[in-house]
């Protein structure tokens, strides 16, 4: 557990590198914890009856490939197909269900080290990953991915975890204000893969450039929402450079309890994803997780870049490593 002088607690295994619990003081004090998760390492490990990736460190490739075909130099590559037939997340055995290696320095900082060898589910290069979870005074946690490799590769790491503002499971994500910062994103076909067609927001369903009810629009009448059920794509967050410090990507509001998160970025795009699909009844303290009852926003590369040359690329080389931070800020506020 990670834990600062202001309350906020941060639980973390090293079963995937997942976020357990995070927990933060409301606005009585009184710690609530605010993401999705299960039990025991049991249930996280069941991947036949809880594939969710709660909290999970997302790795070697977040999001889905086309076919789950890659050319890294002057090599094709088949990688494992595991959602219609693409490559998701990685593969069947990605990162998110392997076991790192931990360091805990301190009270407020987590190392989880793996070394990924070459072939790993098919993907070149021996690849040294390292995540760092540091807690800080203002209820901030900050994930820095850090990744070498002794030869060309694809890097795409990210954070899965699912909010839920409330902490409430009976209640769904339907009245809490969302602020994407994206002018555009990124639409998918009938099987969940990008088309390669970058679509502005303005007058969608998917504008979020000012606050609003993540729930307003879900259920419009057009065709990427009922593909999808909901939110299920990568946005375009704006500002993006190499190397540029975390911005602004998300800001989150509950109404009702006044909670608030604020979510930076050093990746060009975030995959909002509203829980469309979930359905677990093994949910933590035996409860149940129905459908849109948090919500995920992973900071990514834009999915199936690969096959977009256009398009930012994760590449990764012996003297080009990987690097990118996510930073989670908490709060509350009255209005």
């Amino acid at each position: 557990a990670l834990k600062n002088k202001a309350g906020m607690e941060v639980c973390i295994t090293n079963f995937g590198g997942r976020v357990v619990s995070l927990c933060v003081p409301d606005k009585n004090g009184n710690p609530i914890d605010v993401v999705l998760g299960f039990d025991n390492i049991a249930q996280y490990a069941d991947t036949v009856h809880n594939a969710s990736d709660f909290g999970a460190a997302i790795g070697r490739y977040a999001n889905r490939i086309n076919k789950g075909i890659i050319t890294v130099g002057d090599q094709k590559i088949q990688l494992p197909r595991n959602n219609f037939g693409h490559c998701l997340h990685g593969g069947p055995s990605g990162w998110q269900y392997q076991v790192y290696d931990a360091v805990q320095p301190n009270d407020t900082t987590l190392q989880l080290t793996m070394v990924s060898p070459d072939g790993d589910n098919n993907f070149p290069g021996t690849v040294t990953a390292l995540v760092t979870y540091t807690v800080k005074a203002n209820n901030t946690l900050d994930i820095r991915y850090e990744a070498t490799t002794d030869k060309e590769t694809f890097i795409n790491m990210t954070n899965h975890s699912y909010f839920n503002l409330d902490g409430d499971p009976a209640k769904d994500n339907s009245e809490w204000l969302l602020t994407v910062n994206a002018d555009s994103y990124t639409p998918v076909d009938s099987t969940f893969m990008t088309t390669g067609e970058i679509r502005p927001v303005d007058g969608t369903p998917f504008d979020f450039r000012t606050p609003k009810p993540i729930g307003r629009d879900i259920d419009a009448d057009d065709e990427q929402l009922r593909r999808a059920r909901g939110y299920d794509h990568c946005f375009c967050i704006r500002g993006w450079r190499p190397g540029t410090p975390p911005r602004k990507a998300l800001s989150a509001r509950d109404p009702e309890s006044g909670r608030t998160l604020e979510i930076r970025i050093t990746t060009p795009g975030a995959h909002l994803y509203t829980a469309n699909w979930l359905d677990d009844a093994h949910a933590k303290g035996g409860g149940a997780y129905p459908p849109r009852v948090g919500f995920a926003f992973e900071p990514e590369f834009y999915p199936d870049c690969a096959h977009h040359p256009s398009w930012p690329q994760p590449v990764c080389t012996p003297s080009q490593p990987y690097t990118q931070s996510i930073v989670c800020l908490l709060g509350t506020s009255a209005h």
